[in-house]
C-alpha cells in the first residue's frame, strides 16, 4: 500500500498535534483543516485517500460535512468520524449520512492507526479494477491502460495522473491537487508536473483524431470523450 494521504477536520490543537505525531510516524502525509468549511473546500479540491472528521466543529456540524464530501468530492473518499458522542443514535446519524467508520474519543492512536489501513485497503479492494471513459480503458491491477485497443505506453507517474483524472471524471482536478497527491510537500523546483502532462498527452491524444485531455483555464486538467466534446 503506498503511503496514505490523509486530511483531518480537528478543531482541538492538542488531539490535532497527538493524531498527527502518530500518524505521520507511518510515513503517511498529512493536512489539516480546524473548522468545516475550511476542511470541506480542502477535500473537494483535493485528492486523499482518507478523511479523519471530528462531529464537534467549531462552524458546522460534522455530519453535514460528511454529507457534503461524500456527495461533492470528485472521487469517493473514505471518511472514520472521531467523536465524543458515543450513544448508538449519533453513530447511526454518522452512518447515515456516508461515514465509513466512527471511532469515539478517548482513543489508543494505535487503534486509529489500524482503522485507517484497513479503511484504505478495503478502499482500493471495493475500487473497480478497471475504469471506462469513451474508448480509454485503465486497468489498476495490471498498471496498463489503453484507447480504441490500443495500449498506452505510459510513464509511472503518467499512469498516476491518468487514473486520478480517470476517477474524477468527469470532474476537472486542479493542478495543485495533482501535484500534491504525486509528491507530496516537496514538489520539484520545476514544472515537473508540465512535462508530465506533454508526455501524457503525446501517449492519449496524439495517435488519435479526437484529444481527451483538456486543459481548464487556471484551474487544471480534465479527461473528455468525444461525445462530451461533440456536444
Amino acid at each position: 500500500m503506498h503511503p496514505l494521504k490523509i486530511l483531518l477536520i480537528e478543531d482541538n490543537p492538542v488531539i490535532a498535534r497527538q493524531v498527527a505525531e502518530f500518524l505521520q510516524a507511518e510515513g503517511w502525509r498529512m493536512d489539516f483543516s480546524h473548522c468545516g468549511r475550511q476542511g470541506m473546500q480542502l477535500a473537494l479540491e483535493q485528492i486523499f485517500d482518507l478523511v479523519l472528521l471530528d462531529l464537534g466543529l467549531p462552524d458546522m456540524d460534522g455530519l453535514e460535512v460528511c454529507k457534503k464530501i461524500k456527495a461533492e468530492a470528485p472521487v469517493n473518499i473514505p471518511v472514520l468520524m472521531l467523536t465524543a458522542r458515543d450513544a448508538i443514535s449519533d453513530k447511526e446519524h454518522g452512518f447515515g449520512v456516508g461515514a465509513d467508520d466512527y471511532l469515539c474519543k478517548p482513543f489508543d492512536p494505535r487503534e486509529l492507526i489500524l482503522r485507517c489501513r484497513a479503511l484504505a485497503r478495503r478502499h482500493q479492494l471495493h475500487t473497480n479494477d478497471k475504469i471506462q471513459i469513451g474508448d480509454l480503458q485503465i486497468c489498476h491491477r495490471q498498471q496498463t491502460a489503453c484507447r480504441d485497443k490500443k495500449p498506452l505506453v505510459l510513464t509511472s507517474i503518467g499512469f498516476r495522473i491518468l487514473t486520478l483524472l480517470a476517477q474524477a471524471s468527469p470532474a476537472p482536478v486542479s493542478r495543485s491537487a495533482l501535484i500534491h497527491h504525486i509528491w507530496g510537500d516537496d514538489p520539484p523546483e520545476t514544472d515537473a508536473l508540465k512535462s508530465h502532462i506533454y508526455s501524457l498527452r503525446q501517449a492519449l491524444d496524439k495517435p488519435f483524431k479526437t484529444p481527451m485531455l483538456k486543459t481548464i483555464t487556471n484551474l487544471g486538467y480534465q479527461l473528455e470523450t468525444s461525445s462530451a466534446q461533440n456536444q
